[in-house]
């Protein structure tokens, strides 16, 4: 159960949590795997939606991390 499964193109078939290359519960680099983008972009996206959220997105962040996987 801990292989992720591939499809034809090299993506994984679902979202994943990334916990190797993560620093807080590897939802950020989970998210970069599944959209094939840099880690440090989604990163940012989530601190300055954090920002402009008025810390809304903590708590989706900690719902992805607690729920995915």
């Amino acid at each position: 159960m801990n292989q992720v499964e591939h499809n034809s193109s090299g993506k994984s078939a679902g979202f994943r949590l990334n916990k190797a290359r993560g620093k807080v519960m590897g939802v950020s680099a989970g998210m970069a795997d599944y959209f094939g983008i840099d880690v440090t972009l989604v990163r940012v996206g989530w601190v300055v939606g954090t920002l402009l959220g008025f810390g809304s997105l903590i708590l989706i962040y900690l719902a992805i991390g607690l729920i995915a996987d």
